[in-house]
């Protein structure tokens, strides 16, 4: 899971500061690939089961979609609150706080099932969504020492360790139920304990292993102070080193095009695939299709975003950003163009349009990430990310409500074509704006 990167430090930096950046680098990929892990499996059986226990709790299939509505919002909520931490204190505070607010909504959670308030359920599953947030900002932590024409492949280590987190979180949330159930424990308690731990755990991988921090070192290192300190160099203060807010993140990406491009493509690409991914399974369902069936469908998908992502890396450190970015839209439209050209009963077809899209939301957000942070000066980095991150989860919320409403007054078939224009017309744009 560790990668052999080469030194970030300035010019002329001692050949023993060298020898300790790429050190530190390398422990910091373990360690965040180690918590991307823990804290993935309590996204994905949280994800997974959360909008069941809502219809159970409020008897309302309706209301059982406010459940992914509810971890999105959480998600953007947490998403600067967690960049401004990570600039003011380094990315250990900043992963302290969203992984810190996932395990407040756990417990949430637990009391609502007891409870029997899916209100409350909800409520917790806004904090749970600070997970996702912790896991999103994981990957620019990963780039904050990489040297240059490397941070791609850094960034989509951390990205693939999501994978584990992905595949066991959902195959726990069963024997986890029966055994809370032996215990007392309410029914639909199994995946939030599961959670619990899982965040638990990741909170102290952060808070303990995530030494030194990365971003505070890389700043020391731009400044060529000290190596052996833990702490930024002298310099401005906090507020306006990366704890910055909305005006400092829109000055900096009006002034920074390339930055502008990659967080577009990093919306785009998620809106299409959120979009698309959120309604396949009702497309499937009214051509009777089995759990099992729609299930295997949206494992090819996930694996389409993740497993590849250590080669998405490194065609986007040897290509170029850009061209990445492009072929990504590509995928995307090719997608949309399945998907949506299929029947209820064409699974095949359904499937391989999913793999594509997962596989094209992978290389928008790998290169366009990487991008992202490599435009940005380090000193006003955090917000710029933070602002990324919080649009990416808006637009991705938006995209299932008009995807619902598209779907449901129109066809899925309507939705592809909306969606392939979309990436079309951004892919024509990336290509035409790269000089």
């Amino acid at each position: 899971m560790t990668a052999n990167p080469t030194n970030t430090t300035p010019p002329g930096a001692s050949p023993g500061r060298k020898t300790r950046v790429t050190a530190v680098q390398r422990r910091t990929l373990t360690v965040l690939s180690a918590a991307q892990i823990s804290g993935g499996i309590g996204v994905a059986v949280g994800l997974t089961f959360s909008s069941v226990t809502v219809r159970e709790l409020s008897g309302s299939t309706a209301l059982s979609g406010l459940a992914g509505t509810a971890t999105v919002l959480g998600a953007a909520l947490l998403a600067l609150p967690t960049a401004k931490s990570s600039g003011r204190s380094g990315r250990r505070a900043g992963l302290t706080l969203a992984y810190g607010c996932a395990l407040l909504g756990c417990l949430v959670s637990l009391l609502a099932v007891a409870l029997g308030s899916w209100p409350l359920l909800l409520a917790g599953l806004v904090l749970f969504g600070a997970a996702s947030a912790g896991n999103l900002a994981s990957r620019y932590a990963a780039t904050d020492l990489s040297p240059p024409g490397h941070s791609a492949r850094h960034l989509s280590l951390v990205v693939w360790a999501t994978t584990v987190g992905s595949v066991a979180g959902p195959n726990l949330a069963e024997p986890a139920e029966r055994f809370s159930t032996g215990l007392g424990m309410p029914s639909g308690s199994g995946p939030f304990a599961v959670a619990l731990v899982s965040f638990a755990i990741a909170l102290g991988i952060i808070v303990v292993a995530l030494r030194p921090d990365p971003l505070l070192l890389a700043r020391s290192a731009s400044s060529d102070t000290s190596p052996d300190s833990d702490v930024p160099a002298p310099g401005p203060a906090p507020s306006e080193k990366g704890a910055g807010t909305f005006r400092t993140a829109w000055r900096v990406l009006r002034g920074t095009p390339v930055a502008a491009r990659a967080l577009v493509a990093i919306a785009v690409s998620h809106t299409a695939m959120v979009s698309i991914m959120s309604m396949t399974p009702v497309h499937l369902d009214h051509g009777g299709s089995t759990y099992t069936v729609i299930g295997i469908v949206i494992s090819l998908h996930i694996a389409g975003m993740y497993v590849l992502s250590p080669v998405v890396g490194w065609l986007a450190d040897r290509v170029g950003r850009t061209t990445v970015l492009v072929a990504g839209m590509g995928l995307l439209l090719a997608a949309a163009v399945l998907a949506g050209g299929a029947g209820t009963h064409d699974v095949t077809q359904v499937a391989v349009g999913l793999l594509l899209l997962g596989l094209g939301w992978s290389f928008g957000l790998i290169s366009g990430s990487a991008m992202l942070s490599e435009a940005v000066p380090l000193e006003h980095r955090t917000p710029v990310q933070g602002l990324s991150d919080l649009l990416m989860n808006v637009c991705g919320a938006a995209g299932t409500v008009i995807a619902g409403l598209i779907v449901g007054g129109l066809s899925y078939g309507v939705l592809g074509a909306a969606v392939a224009v979309m990436v079309t017309v951004t892919g024509a744009w990336l290509a035409l704006t790269r000089a």
